[in-house]
């Protein structure tokens, strides 16, 4: 799976899980073409996930954080807006934006940005604007009633 195809496939679902398990679609399985049991770093496709998840998890296009379990998930742009006008239904941490480090080490470091820092101004706008129900309906099942 390309970069190009792996952000289609996220802006497609609109939530996804990186690699946990639960209801929403997991990009790891999508770019390795098949269900990855344990963990995707043994995978022999590992190095292309690596590659393909780090891109994806870099564009300005996708919010990574823990929405879903606590578990890193991957938000399009598009449902931005609803998750914005959800906010108040989620706990804080839910939403904060999740940006890993390697270093050079090989230690995995996380830093958090919390919410509304994140949030750029058209993004609120737009969240102002929308009805309740009409953020509800475009982020589906994810949203808390």
């Amino acid at each position: 799976m390309t970069e190009a195809e792996a952000l289609a496939f996220v802006e497609q679902h609109g939530v996804v899980l990186v690699s946990a398990q639960g209801a929403a679609p997991k990009l790891v399985d999508a770019i390795a073409g098949e269900p990855v049991r344990g963990s995707w770093w043994g995978h022999p496709r590992g190095k292309e996930i690596f590659r393909v998840l780090s891109a994806v998890q870099a564009s300005p296009d996708i919010l990574v954080c823990r929405l879903l379990a606590g578990k890193l998930t991957l938000v399009h742009r598009r449902l931005w807006p609803a998750l914005v006008r959800l906010a108040d239904r989620f706990a804080p941490e839910r939403i904060e934006r999740v940006r890993e480090e390697h270093t050079a080490s090989g230690k995995h470091v996380s830093h958090e940005e919390p919410f509304p820092a994140w949030v750029p101004a058209q993004v609120l706008a737009e969240a102002e604007r929308m009805a309740h129900d009409e953020a509800e309906r475009l982020l589906g099942a994810w949203a808390p009633r």
